[in-house]
């Protein structure tokens, strides 16, 4: 029996307004998002791992950040088809952000996008960690 989708759209934007509060407020409270197997790539530079991800996000050159978010979109990634008799794993759930970043005191925004991939807390299904994201800036 095929797994059903998650609420996606629910847990995305519940995803999206939660992680972009503790980076815009407190970018170490983001460590429970992520695991060891968790790979940031931010501007084309991948960063595997808690340590690895929050160093980088924690040590980005501004005081303050704010952001502005435009668009979400959200899928059910649906694992593959199990042998029969075999429970069906849980989906993930795809979320693609684009928006604005106020940095300091910048009275210019930066574009963005940002795509991460939700999984699934084994130990708590109703909870989903960041098993990809992936961050650009949008230049013109």
């Amino acid at each position: 029996m095929a797994a059903a989708p998650p609420d996606y759209q629910g847990i995305g934007t519940a995803f999206v307004s939660h992680y972009y509060n503790l980076f815009d407020t407190s970018r170490p409270s983001l460590a429970p998002l992520y695991r060891p197997s968790s790979l940031l790539t931010f501007e084309g530079e991948p960063f595997m791992g808690v340590d690895a991800i929050l160093t980088k996000l924690t040590t980005l050159p501004f005081a303050k950040v704010a952001h502005q978010v435009t668009t979400s979109d959200f899928q059910p990634v649906m694992p593959d088809p199990v042998a029969p008799g075999m429970p069906a794993p849980p989906a993930s759930v795809l979320v693609f952000v684009s928006g604005s970043l106020m940095v300091d005191d910048s009275p210019n925004p930066l574009k963005f996008s940002q795509v991460f991939h939700l999984s699934p807390d084994p130990a708590n299904p109703m909870s989903y960690w960041v098993r990809n994201d992936m961050f650009r800036l949008n230049y013109a």
